[in-house]
C-alpha cells in the first residue's frame, strides 16, 4: 500500500475546501434560523475582530488616572493609622511591697496545703492498721471452724462405716 506524501499545495487545498464547506453549511444554518419566530438571520460563528487597533492613551490621562490612585490609597491608609496604637504602654512594675505580700501568701497557702496533706495521711494510716488486726481474729475463727467441721465429718462418716446394718453409699 502506497502512503502519499502530503505537499503544501494539497494542504492549502484542503484548507480552501473546508473553508467553503463551511460558509456554505453556516448560510444554511441562518436561514433555518430566520425560519424560526423571532430567528436571528447573522451566521453562528462570529466575526473576527482585527487585534492590531487599540485605544491609546495619552500620557496626562495615565498621570491623572495615577494621581487619583496613589489619593485613593493614602486616603485609606489614613483611616487605618489610628487603631493601631500611637505609642507602646509601659511596662506595669511591682513594687517591694506588693511582692513581699505575694511571697507571703504563698508561703501561707503552702503551709496550709502541706499540713493537710500530713492530717489526711496520719487519717488514713491509722484506720489501717486497726482494720488489720480487725480483719485476722475473724480469719482465724473461721479458718478453726472449718478444720472442725471437716474432723466431724470425717468423724462421722467413720462411724456410720464401722456400724453394721447401716447402708452407705459406697456398698
Amino acid at each position: 500500500m502506497a502512503t502519499h506524501k502530503l505537499t503544501p499545495e494539497i494542504i492549502t487545498a484542503a484548507v480552501e475546501g473546508f473553508e467553503q464547506q463551511k460558509l456554505r453549511i453556516d448560510a444554511q444554518i441562518a436561514e433555518l434560523r430566520a425560519m424560526l419566530p423571532g430567528g436571528r438571520t447573522e451566521t453562528a460563528a462570529a466575526p473576527e475582530v482585527p487585534k492590531g487597533k487599540r485605544r491609546k492613551m495619552s500620557a496626562a490621562a495615565r498621570k491623572r488616572i495615577g494621581d487619583a490612585q496613589r489619593k485613593r490609597w493614602a486616603e485609606s491608609k489614613k483611616e487605618s493609622a489610628p487603631s493601631s496604637p500611637v505609642a507602646p504602654k509601659t511596662k506595669r512594675r511591682l513594687s517591694a511591697a506588693g511582692k513581699a505580700a505575694i511571697v507571703a501568701a504563698l508561703k501561707k497557702r503552702w503551709a496550709a496545703k502541706l499540713a493537710a496533706a500530713k492530717k489526711a495521711a496520719k487519717a488514713k494510716q491509722a484506720p489501717a492498721a486497726k482494720k488489720t488486726i480487725a480483719k485476722k481474729a475473724p480469719v482465724k475463727a473461721s479458718r478453726r471452724a472449718a478444720k472442725k467441721a471437716a474432723a466431724k465429718r470425717a468423724k462421722n462418716a467413720a462411724a456410720t462405716v464401722m456400724q453394721p446394718g447401716v447402708a452407705t453409699a459406697t456398698e
